[in-house]
């Protein structure tokens, strides 16, 4: 396995929650990432302001290269859910994505977090492979269910949306 340091060359990215000034860079980051749902600007800069601390974004030389946006369910705190992981091109295949994952979990507003959860479609192998990666590294269990249906939630129009949850083995035996 490379080291990071030869995957990103001479700088490493830099963790950070996300400020209002980032919204526009972010859009612009989702937009290249396809198959995500893109949202509006005012959407990405709301998450970037409301959302700060259960957000995060990876900055390397300057450049936003990594987004993740989340949020504690409001009726049950113990659960991130995982809303949307961008990777920029130049940054994909290095880890990233798990290393934003880990990084968000250890923040002292994610404390008390045992599950992770995102919806997922069947055909967005990246992001499939991003959290049985994480699930891995975070000696956890992950399961799936149909959540959203093409038919009753989606109108034909987007692919059915599984519930994919982690549950993070270690935070449970402390949270004991």
């Amino acid at each position: 396995m490379r080291h990071a340091r030869e995957i990103f060359g001479k700088s490493l990215p830099s963790l950070r929650k996300p400020v209002a000034e980032d919204g526009a860079d972010i859009w612009r980051l989702v937009r290249a990432c396809k198959p995500l749902d893109e949202n509006s600007m005012y959407c990405n800069l709301v998450q970037c302001d409301h959302f700060r601390d259960t957000c995060i974004v990876a900055e390397m030389d300057g450049e936003i290269v990594g987004w993740v946006s989340g949020y504690r369910l409001p009726d049950d705190p113990e659960t991130l859910f995982v809303w949307q992981v961008a990777v920029s091109q130049t940054a994909r295949g290095t880890g990233l994505g798990t290393l934003m994952l880990r990084g968000l979990l250890s923040r002292e507003s994610c404390k008390g977090v045992t599950r992770v959860q995102t919806t997922i479609t069947r055909d967005n192998a990246a992001s499939w492979a991003l959290f049985r990666k994480f699930t891995e590294v975070s000696e956890a269990e992950l399961s799936s269910a149909p959540y959203f249906s093409k038919s009753q939630h989606f109108d034909e129009l987007h692919d059915t949306e599984y519930m994919v949850t982690i549950s993070l083995k270690a935070r449970m035996k402390k949270a004991a």
